[in-house]
């Protein structure tokens, strides 16, 4: 009498040399997701935030930015001072600047700083609800913005250029934008210019009839960075998925191992001749 063969067990199939290969592969992956997670939680949480209330000491343009470098987000709305003078002829308007919820204009210019190496910085210097208003203290300023002065204000990201509205004046620019303010500018040939720009403090002289830009100081952040905290969740889960995808794989190939030898037992027991009477 023959023996029928015995069905593996699943710990059996799972300790067979292909399945423990595949067991070594699947935590080298969930190794690589642990620490991809680790280093997105390290990233979660500041250790050393900025201290409540630094953006508003004045501090020297050159510790807080460098020319055609971003500014880093902690340093978004740093005062700042810098010394120089505005280029005649490069003071232009900027629309759709609201003050206190008002919409109305930016008179902005080219600050020429005092460093060695030709350098700009794109200076906001007041508002105004009128354009005929905003265009008259630029014409005013162009004619002659004054010598070397120490200007102090906040400093603020770049907006990113944005073409002119369908149908306005091709000079029209609804976004301060630095580069975009370049291209207007004059004497710019091998010329640094920085990527933020500077709102003056209400304290500078303004032209006639300009209002100082409201700039209030940037709200304080939070030294945990949630969106970080959900990436590193998301590489546990997936470390863990790893396991799983390993035993299901293997669940998979024990069941047809089981499902094939009972299919050839039931093909055995249909070909087995009668025993005779």
């Amino acid at each position: 009498m023959t023996a029928e063969p015995f069905p593996p067990t699943l710990r059996e199939v799972m300790l067979r040399p292909w399945w423990l290969g595949m067991l070594v592969f699947a935590l080298a992956v969930a190794a690589v997701f642990a620490w991809l997670g680790q280093w997105q939680l390290g990233r979660a949480i500041d250790t050393s935030p900025p201290v409540p209330g630094a953006t508003e000491l004045v501090r020297p343009i050159g510790d807080v930015a460098k020319p055609g470098a971003y500014l880093p987000e902690p340093l978004v709305g740093q005062r700042v001072e810098v010394s120089g003078s505005f280029v005649a002829g490069d003071f232009l308007v900027v629309s759709s600047r609201y003050n206190d919820g008002r919409q109305g204009y930016w008179v902005t210019g080219q600050f020429r700083t005092d460093a060695a190496a030709p350098t700009a910085l794109a200076v906001a210097v007041g508002w105004t609800d009128d354009r005929a208003v905003a265009d008259a203290a630029a014409s005013t300023l162009n004619a002659g913005p004054g010598g070397m002065r120490t200007l102090t204000g906040r400093l603020i990201a770049d907006e990113g250029p944005k073409p002119p509205p369908a149908g306005a004046a091709p000079t029209e620019m609804t976004r301060m934008s630095p580069a975009a303010l370049l291209g207007w500018w004059h004497d710019t040939d091998k010329l640094a210019v920085y990527r933020p720009y500077l709102v003056v403090d209400a304290g500078e002289p303004l032209a006639g009839g300009l209002a100082a830009i409201d700039s209030p100081a940037p709200a304080e952040g939070s030294s945990v960075n949630w969106l970080n905290i959900f990436y590193a969740v998301e590489w546990a889960i997936f470390a863990g998925f790893a396991f799983y995808m390993w035993y299901r794989l293997a669940r998979d190939a024990w069941e047809k191992e089981v499902e094939d030898l009972e299919d050839a037992e039931v093909e055995a027991a249909g070909s087995t001749p009668p025993t005779p009477a």
